[in-house]
């Protein structure tokens, strides 16, 4: 049951929550909106129809729509956004003190609303956040690149680990940056969008950490070594088996301070005319 309802008092019919539905499973025709039960099953409880709503007449799913935050004049300034964009750059210096758990938390509960494809939201996050977990996924890490090494196995072209696990030894950490936070996105490998659904989520996540002044990195190291190298380390994750992972991406406050954006050229933009 989709727990449905109109506030007859203050609907007006305007029609909106019909017309922007993207299933099509509510009908207006000459009364108040209603779900056509035929098409019931086809509703993906994506909220747009809470959401439209100009007068707050609407509920779906049991849900009030005076719990969900206002948009009219809460956006932030477009600008600030685009500086925003611009001027986060991928941190890979971090201080040793974790990121307040609070706003771990609350960053979490946002970044849970990245975009999914038909709306499955089966994208999981795989939150590292206790410094023993970390320190105890760097080392097995690291540990595991050294069988590799020393059986003379590593994957071609991936020989640089080498590299690495003698930096290692030296007390530097090239795959994690010593960062005390790290977050794996994988979906279902059934999810037909799942690959980019994982993306989307660590991409809102970057901008929001950004933010709020947390510094990230994508980890594509740690995605080789973990997935490719050195496989078995990742077993500390819990992926579940029927998932692929998408990418990884470290974060912590960081240890270094940007004063301006970069100015280098963007990417091609190919216009088709007709």
């Amino acid at each position: 049951m989709l727990e449905f309802s109109i506030d007859e008092e203050t609907c007006i019919k305007c029609g909106e929550c019909a017309e922007d539905c993207p299933a099509s499973v509510i009908e207006l025709g000459d009364g108040f909106p209603a779900i056509d039960p035929e098409k019931e099953e086809n509703c993906i409880q994506c909220q747009h129809c809470l959401t439209v709503c100009p007068t707050a007449s609407l509920s779906i799913l049991g849900l009030s729509p005076e719990d969900s935050i206002p948009l009219k004049g809460n956006f932030p300034d477009p600008e600030k956004v685009e500086t925003l964009m611009l001027g986060r750059r991928s941190t890979r210096r971090y201080k040793e003190e974790p990121v307040d758990p609070a706003l771990v938390e609350r960053m979490m509960d946002v970044v849970q609303n990245a975009p999914t494809g038909v709306n499955r939201r089966s994208t999981r996050l795989t939150l590292v956040e206790d410094k023993a977990a970390m320190d105890a996924l760097r080392t097995a890490t690291y540990e595991e690149i050294r069988k590799v090494v020393e059986a003379e196995a590593l994957p071609p072209g991936l020989e640089f680990f080498g590299g690495m696990l003698k930096a290692w030894d030296k007390g530097k950490d090239i795959i994690y940056r010593g960062a005390p936070h790290f977050l794996v996105a994988s979906a279902p490998t059934d999810n037909p969008s799942g690959p980019a659904d994982t993306l989307i989520a660590l991409s809102y996540f970057e901008i929001l950490a950004n933010s709020y002044g947390v510094g990230t990195v994508w980890d594509g190291y740690a995605k080789w070594a973990l997935t490719v190298v050195a496989p078995k380390a990742a077993e500390i994750l819990n992926i579940p088996e029927d998932h692929t992972i998408g990418y990884m991406m470290a974060f912590g406050m960081p240890a270094v301070k940007y004063y301006r954006t970069v100015q280098r050229p963007g990417g091609v933009v190919d216009r088709i005319t007709v």
